[in-house]
């Protein structure tokens, strides 16, 4: 059975972080994610771009998931951090998701860590509040490894979960969750004839806040809006999608899209028979929006879709009940913590359990909050860390804090402090958190502390 100081469950982007910085913090450690590559939902879900790094001018997130984009950026795979063309949140972060992978591979090989593709996790030996050791399934049948901390990456919280942690799911009336997204992109658009139709019909984006010289200046284009149409295909019954809006966003390569419509309701990411209901409907839903775009949006008439996913977009489902629950109240009144480990600018953004509607409270503008790491730890087991979408937060909370960029902050957190727990034999409880955030800050993250 090998063993490690820290084993990552999962390779999203928390999870990538994580094991890229709990390796640079001196721990030998493994990634064990079910995919083929790392970066979740950036490359294996067709997300993007990423939103957001900054808190008004500020840059919020920094350390090794900026340190992503700088080098997609040397590569010309991303044109960096550009403002945001639909006036939402403070920037955009493009990129291209094939270079990702590679990036993601070579940072962790560069750190001295480990990754194990193509393997799931089947089950956790837990006594005396630790994590003794996992059960691995893939080719090979099924294995055990072992380390002195785990990380739970999963984003489902399931190694938490299977350990005994106790968590919620979803919003706290009714445990539903906001819906899924199968996200669609497509080459071909022309992104000159859609600008062209925002400045002649602007009353069909009202929710772009629309400022046409940023629009112009952004180096990629950010669009939600084409609400009439939209409106009469829905009449007309050539689109059931519960939502009120097209939302798409340029990527790193010009003339490509990814398309942030579809809107999958019901459906529970920790359940296998849900979840591939969710695929189905995502792929049924797609279809929808090709025909549509097509046949009715300006710019889309030459696009064809290169990919859908290839994985469902899932924007929340457990939550981890940790040491301290992240509320709204405290990212709202951007309340100070002690143990702050990260910090973000992006609002609370919940797409409706409903149906149609997203709901956002905006902080002001240029105002950040912090992430404390007792969101990350539990009152129950001493060897685990939880980083992610799942970490200890109100429904409410968590949809502020699950972007991209936010997650990936933590992750660096996580990995950090599991380092610090490995090699100084402590409880997660009880690593020094005054240390952990100069090494955060050594090792290039931005904290006010």
């Amino acid at each position: 059975m090998r063993k490690y100081d820290v084993v990552v469950a999962g390779g999203g982007v928390s999870g990538s972080i994580a094991g890229i910085a709990a390796a640079r913090a001196g721990a030998k450690t493994l990634i064990v994610e079910a995919g083929g590559f790392l970066g979740g939902t950036l490359t294996a879900a067709g997300v993007g771009p990423m939103m957001t790094f900054h808190a008004g001018h500020k840059q919020a997130i920094q350390g090794i998931t900026d340190e992503l984009v700088q080098r997609l950026r040397a590569l010309g795979k991303s044109p960096g951090h550009i403002a945001d063309a639909t006036n939402y949140t403070y920037s955009v972060t493009p990129f291209d998701a094939e270079a990702m992978k590679l990036e993601l591979d070579l940072m962790l090989q560069e750190s001295g860590g480990e990754v194990l593709y193509h393997t799931m996790l089947a089950g956790a030996e837990v006594s005396d509040r630790r994590i003794r050791l996992l059960t691995l399934c893939n080719k090979a049948g099924l294995s055990r490894i072992t380390a002195d901390v785990f990380i739970d990456a999963t984003g489902d919280g399931d190694l938490a979960v299977w350990s005994g942690v106790p968590f919620t799911k979803g919003r706290e009336a009714d445990e539903q969750s906001q819906p899924m997204t199968l996200k669609m992109k497509m080459r071909g658009v022309d992104t000159g004839k859609i600008k062209a139709y925002i400045r002649e019909h602007r009353e069909d984006f009202p929710r772009m806040n629309l400022d046409i010289t940023v629009m112009d200046s952004a180096a990629r284009l950010s669009v939600i809006g084409f609400d009439k149409q939209f409106r009469e295909a829905k009449a007309r019954g050539e689109i059931s999608i519960p939502r009120e809006d097209v939302l798409f966003f340029e990527t790193s390569n010009p003339g490509e899209i990814i398309m942030n419509t579809t809107r999958i309701l019901g459906k529970d990411s920790t359940d296998p028979w849900s979840l591939s209901e969710a695929e189905i409907e995502g792929r049924k839903q797609c279809r929808e929006l090709e025909i549509f775009l097509k046949k009715y949006i300006p710019g889309f008439e030459e696009a064809v879709v290169v990919s859908t996913g290839p994985s469902i977009g899932v924007r929340g489902s457990r939550q981890i009940k940790g040491v301290y629950t992240l509320t709204a109240q405290d990212i709202l009144a951007k309340r100070p913590f002690e143990d702050v480990i990260a910090h973000s600018g992006y609002p609370i953004d919940i797409h409706s359990p409903d149906g149609e509607g997203t709901a956002t409270e905006h902080l002001e503008w240029g105002a950040m909050y912090g992430i404390p790491y007792r969101c990350l730890i539990t009152n129950e087991i001493d060897n685990l860390i939880v980083v992610g979408r799942c970490l200890s937060a109100t429904f409410k909370a968590q949809a502020a804090v699950r972007t991209t960029p936010t997650v990936g902050a933590i992750g660096q957190a996580g990995g950090t402090a599991a380092a610090l727990a490995a090699k100084g034999g402590v409880p997660v409880q009880e690593v020094d958190t005054g240390r952990l955030q100069q090494t955060l800050v050594a090792h290039g993250a931005y904290l006010e502390l």
